[in-house]
């Protein structure tokens, strides 16, 4: 947590930790409150067996606000943290003043075509849901996995710096972190029929939405558009998956 004034959550994706805002939050803290939490499961954060649906996540983190003191917060999430700012934003409309996602595709509204490696999909969301295998094959080898993911999704592979990678490979060697990371993955469809519910009526808030150019693109603020009033957002020119810190 750093800064003061209005209040400001920055949600971490997978492989990552709230590390990730690292550039991030020092200009935010100028004007706002930043509150910048490891997820259920990630960085410092407790590695139950369960609770790794969306849903659950956004309850999390809804907690933590009204333990800040929080009545109402702008979200910011990216990767699994945009789908659990969409869940939170969905559940608590009146607790979120501003909603931002970054470069990820919502179970049920795209996100599938995403995961369908038939069509040109991404392979590593069917490996990440199979139960007990991913752990079992990475362990010992998180920095050759993780650091794959950095140099194939981004636009720059140097923005990832060497320090970088160390701490995220630190951080999902800790035990029982890596299956905590798959299980995000493990609730997807769970996620999907939760988000049913919210399909039914629109979101109201100020929403940015903006993927990578060499990734989601502007497919992410169209998805949004038919769920809510007031979408905003597109493309980030030569930018790839992990915005926070290609294109802080």
């Amino acid at each position: 947590i750093a800064g003061s004034g209005d209040p400001i959550v920055l949600l971490h994706g997978w492989p990552q930790t709230w590390y990730a805002w690292k550039d991030i939050i020092p200009e935010l803290a100028k004007s706002h409150t930043v509150i910048v939490p490891d997820l259920r499961g990630a960085g410092l954060s407790d590695k139950p067996k369960t609770g790794y649906d969306k849903l659950t996540l956004a309850q999390d983190i809804h907690a933590l606000s009204e333990k800040l003191g929080f009545s109402q917060v702008s979200l910011v999430g990216h990767d699994l943290g945009g789908m659990v700012a969409f869940t939170y934003a969905a559940e608590y409309p009146e607790n979120v003043k501003k909603l931002v996602i970054l470069d990820v595709l919502i179970p049920g509204l795209g996100l599938e075509q995403i995961m369908d490696v038939a069509n040109g999909g991404m392979w590593h969301f069917g490996f990440h849901m199979v139960p007990d295998l991913p752990e079992a094959l990475i362990t010992g080898r998180e920095r050759l996995y993780l650091d794959y993911f950095f140099k194939h999704v981004t636009y720059n592979p140097a923005s990832i710096k060497e320090e970088d990678l160390a701490e995220y490979v630190r951080a999902y060697s800790a035990p029982g972190a890596l299956r905590a990371g798959f299980e995000a993955y493990r609730t997807l469809f769970e996620d999907r029929e939760h988000n049913k519910k919210y399909l039914e009526k629109k979101l109201n808030m100020p929403i940015l939405a903006y993927g990578g150019e060499i990734s989601v693109g502007d497919h992410l603020r169209q998805s949004l558009l038919s769920v809510a009033n007031n979408v905003e957002g597109g493309s980030i020119p030569e930018c790839g998956h992990f915005i926070p810190e290609e294109k802080p």
